[in-house]
């Protein structure tokens, strides 16, 4: 679990710190820590790694922790944010940004511990995703979500069942042979890659998913395209339960 913890106070920062390691080692639970002192630091390193969990005091200069907040929320909806402060005036204020919670300083461990075991839990518990570069940093785009990715020049397309259109910054292999772990992903043209729950009905040249967008199916993987799909289905019992 990768977690952030933003404080201009560099003391009860790493106060913080020795909390959440103290945590890890009694739940034997795997952590990265990173560290910034403002919130432009905290949102510059975000479009380059993946953070899981955000500790994030309100109260700094320049960029404060509620603005920092929005700015995450533009990007990724699904980070955990938990508010460091002073004063439980900003409670309220928190929930526009779904925030898990907020400590109070100074900080409570016990507090400290019941949020982060409710982190914890959350996130392993949450569906597949994969982890995408964008224009706007990195994103997590949950396998469900997903109805078919397409490779576009330099860019991979991720179609997905809101309507939404993702541009990614990578190869279409790459994302291909990421998505193709789960085996509910397959390959039916050289440029189309299908997640088959979002499947609506196709024939021997193309399939058109729940959306109404149309794919084709390339002659070479057709045949092989319907058993996996029967296949796929038969072990899952029910198309309909996605």
């Amino acid at each position: 679990m990768n977690i952030a913890i933003c404080d201009d106070d560099i003391l009860y920062m790493n106060k913080v710190k020795e909390m959440i390691e103290a945590w890890a080692q009694q739940n034997h639970e795997k952590i990265s820590i990173y560290l910034f002192n403002h919130g432009d630091a905290l949102i510059n390193s975000y479009q380059k790694s993946h953070i899981d969990v955000i500790f994030l005091d309100i109260m700094m200069p320049l960029l404060n922790g509620m603005e920092t907040a929005h700015e995450i929320r533009k990007h990724d909806q699904a980070v955990k944010i938990i508010f460091l402060t002073s004063s439980i005036e900003f409670a309220v204020e928190s929930y526009d940004v779904k925030a898990s919670g907020y400590l109070v300083k100074p900080t409570n461990y016990n507090k400290l511990c019941t949020l982060l075991n409710e982190c914890s839990q959350s996130i392993h518990h949450e569906p597949q995703f994969i982890i995408v570069k964008t224009d706007e940093g990195f994103q997590k785009i949950y396998y469900h979500t997903i109805e078919c990715i397409e490779a576009q020049n330099k860019k991979v397309l991720f179609y997905l069942n809101n309507g939404y259109c993702i541009e990614v910054l990578d190869t279409f292999i790459h994302c291909s042979e990421r998505l193709l772990l789960n085996d509910g992903f397959y390959k039916c043209h050289r440029s189309y890659l299908v997640y088959m729950p979002a499947i609506d009905h196709f024939n021997s040249t193309e399939i058109q998913v729940k959306s109404q967008k149309i794919i084709p199916i390339s002659r070479n993987y057709a045949k092989n395209f319907k058993d996996v799909y029967f296949d796929y289905m038969f072990k899952k019992g029910n198309p309909d339960d996605d």
